[in-house]
């Protein structure tokens, strides 16, 4: 790629694999609509990424017609691999990518770009799911976008609403500090790119866009689900055990001091709760069936509660109420064990009841009647650990300033009409 003097204010690249038949009239649409409505210095940086369909000899073409437009060429396929291999490339002061469909209205692209130009924000992404966007699409891909986006948000505890629209933006320094710890280069390199972003304390900037659905896809959905929801475990095992260093890139990048990963909201934390509670009572229900030959029905559910009850208060801190570090893990397991003493008191006051009423119960019996003490017990747990155990004592962060270029801020709205 040509080096240019000054380096553009705005870099866009276009992936593509296999898009010979759209690439020159998409690229010739964006050209005309940048020349015509974008007053700061852009590029335009087409990556073809593994076609075989003559997609880079379209490129070339358009690279030797229209100025500000170069093209790149990758022999490994994949649209994260196109973004990180052009971003870490330029020297433009925000990297952008869209979608070579066109689909999302270009008249967002200025509202996209303007807070990273001007230094409010960090990255910028095109949003399909807020009421002020405008979307034309199927009900399948409307409720298979939702439902990524809702696993997205508990799974990860993201804030951001759609993490697949084909409309984002960065500035150089944030893609250079993140995108070295990016690990996907698939479809999942977004999702990555902004929880990372998002957990390292930078400034997402949202734009509600005008969207309509490309009939003519190429996307396989199930397999691009099954690498998605693979790359959500992932991510999820990575910064639970914080392999990822989203603290030092905070240190260095970060609007505010790092705080502890933004807690789950209540329907997040009811539904990982729900999670672990069922894991707890299957395990609770084995663990009583092996142990209740050996020591009697009290004691068999006395050490099957106390069993799945350390399991139960480990796995809620880190995944239901989103507490990581050894920083109070004692007092919150002692506070757990207290739980599990009411939580045993409701169960043993049921099986007392059950053998008062019925002294020769089969185990089966035993079972359900302590399955639904357990339901009540459950409840019971989720409130005080909610409410108690693990109450968040959090208040707002001081923000950081960090140093602005003053004149950049005043000016560079201006450059854009």
């Amino acid at each position: 790629m040509p080096d240019r003097q000054p380096p553009p204010d705005v870099e866009i690249v276009v992936p593509v694999h296999d898009e010979a038949h759209v690439l020159q009239e998409s690229v010739w649409r964006l050209h005309r609509y940048l020349t015509e409505h974008l007053t700061v210095a852009w590029r335009v940086v087409i990556v073809d990424n593994a076609s075989t369909d003559g997609t880079f000899e379209v490129a070339r073409s358009l690279e030797e017609t229209l100025p500000d437009v170069t093209a790149m060429r990758l022999e490994q396929k994949g649209r994260g691999l196109a973004l990180r291999t052009a971003w870490s490339a330029s020297t433009a002061r925000v990297l952008a990518y869209l979608d070579v469909d066109l689909s999302t209205d270009l008249a967002g692209l200025a509202p996209l770009i303007a807070p990273l130009l001007s230094g409010h924000s960090d990255v910028a992404i095109g949003t399909r799911l807020s009421r002020g966007s405008r979307v034309v699409r199927g009900t399948k891909r409307e409720f298979i976008s939702r439902s990524y986006n809702g696993i997205v948000r508990t799974v990860l505890s993201a804030s951001f609403s759609d993490a697949q629209c084909g409309f984002k933006a960065i500035t150089k320094p944030a893609a250079d500090r993140l995108l070295p710890l990016v690990r996907d280069d698939s479809w999942f390199f977004d999702t990555e790119l902004l929880v990372l972003a998002e957990r390292s304390g930078l400034r997402i900037h949202e734009v509600p866009v005008d969207w309509q659905d490309d009939p003519d896809s190429r996307v396989d959905i199930v397999r691009t689900a099954k690498d998605d929801l693979r790359g959500i475990v992932r991510l999820f095992g990575d910064l639970s055990r914080h392999r990822v260093p989203v603290e030092a890139v905070a240190e260095e990048l970060g609007r505010r001091p790092l705080a502890p990963a933004a807690r789950p909201g209540f329907r997040s934390q009811a539904i990982r709760f729900a999670a672990v509670g069922g894991a707890s009572t299957l395990a609770y229900a084995l663990l009583y069936l092996v142990l209740r030959p050996l020591f009697g029905g009290q004691a068999a559910n006395f050490l099957s509660l106390l069993l799945t009850a350390l399991g139960n208060t480990w796995a809620n801190r880190w995944f239901t109420f989103g507490v990581v570090g050894r920083l109070g893990a004692v007092r919150h397991h002692l506070q757990g064990l207290v739980v599990f003493g009411i939580a045993w008191c409701i169960t043993s006051g049921a099986l007392l009841v059950l053998h008062t009423a019925e002294p020769h119960a089969s185990p089966l019996t035993e079972i359900l009647v302590l399955t639904g003490a357990n339901l009540v017990a459950t409840v019971v747990r989720f409130v005080l650990l909610r409410g108690w155990v693990f109450r968040s004592h959090r208040s707002a962060p001081d923000p950081v300033e960090r140093p602005a270029d003053s004149t950049d801020t005043e000016t560079r709205m201006e450059l854009i009409k």
